[in-house]
């Protein structure tokens, strides 16, 4: 099989030890979207779409019209980098989604808003290095307008947690988990401790896998807290998706995601 990496870091490590594992009986080839020429005439028998800039979505669109399968589609990854497209789809879903409202550039709307309650702001468009933090009044509202003034940005109401963030991501079925400190606490971001599958409240692997079937996505995050903290009740909130993660230090992982490459190259054969 011909396996295609569409990324600008194929020594990412969940990527290279993925190309590890394929290496010794398939062909595994990079391709960096920023340099990337012509769609080479032979395509790869599977893509995977490990970068979500605009070239990498155009590059997975053009590969897609050609009739290669790309993991995740480029339409799914574009779903997920848009955060009230995200919170509509899932609420039509009926997914349990932090409700989040839409509210423009932020300066702008910090000018007027005076919260009642701790809020947390993030930018529209999910990337790397964006918005996201937590403001309780007006005050801090104003300190984040000055750094990011033209920024479009959701509101979401505080939930109050533990202040830890459940970690989970899926590669097909399978689903691995994690706990880190939010970067909305008081101690900032911090470790992140390892946790077992079998260790969620009842039901999470399950909403997770959901969340892949509502967002038409096969490797993927989806970041939850616990709202019902300290009751036992196990009440998740999503508050994040993502589409292709890193994912590491995560055993099992790599060999996941080489599995399902193969079983999509083997379907597209």
């Amino acid at each position: 099989m011909r396996i295609g990496l569409i990324t600008p870091e194929p020594g990412h490590p969940l990527l290279a030890d993925t190309a590890a594992l394929l290496a010794p009986e398939h062909t595994v080839m990079a391709l960096d979207p920023a340099s990337a020429g012509e769609v080479p005439e032979r395509t790869a028998d599977v893509y995977l779409l490990k970068s979500r800039t605009a070239r990498a979505l155009e590059l997975a669109r053009s590969l897609e019209e050609r009739g290669a399968p790309v993991v995740n589609s480029a339409a799914a990854t574009a779903r997920v980098q848009d955060r009230t497209a995200m919170a509509e789809l899932a609420g039509r879903a009926g997914l349990p989604f932090a409700e989040t409202r839409c509210v423009g550039p932020l300066a702008a709307w910090a000018r007027t808003a005076r919260p009642s309650a701790p809020v947390v702001v993030k930018s529209r468009r999910s990337r790397r290095g964006d918005l996201v933090a937590r403001a309780d009044d007006a005050a801090a509202l104003a300190v984040l307008a000055r750094d990011w003034p033209e920024e479009p940005v959701v509101v979401q109401d505080y939930a109050p947690n533990s202040g830890w963030d459940h970690k989970l991501w899926a590669v097909g079925d399978q689903v691995f988990a994690a706990l880190r400190r939010s970067e909305l606490s008081p101690q900032g971001r911090g470790p992140t401790r390892p946790l077992a599958v079998d260790a969620l409240p009842a039901g999470w692997a399950d909403l997770v896998r959901e969340v892949g079937a509502v967002f038409a996505l096969d490797v993927y995050g989806v970041d939850l807290i616990d709202t019902g903290t300290g009751t036992g009740t196990g009440s998740p909130l999503i508050v994040d998706v993502n589409a292709f993660p890193g994912i590491r230090g995560q055993a099992g992982a790599p060999r996941a995601l080489a599995d399902l490459a193969l079983r999509r190259a083997a379907g597209h054969r």
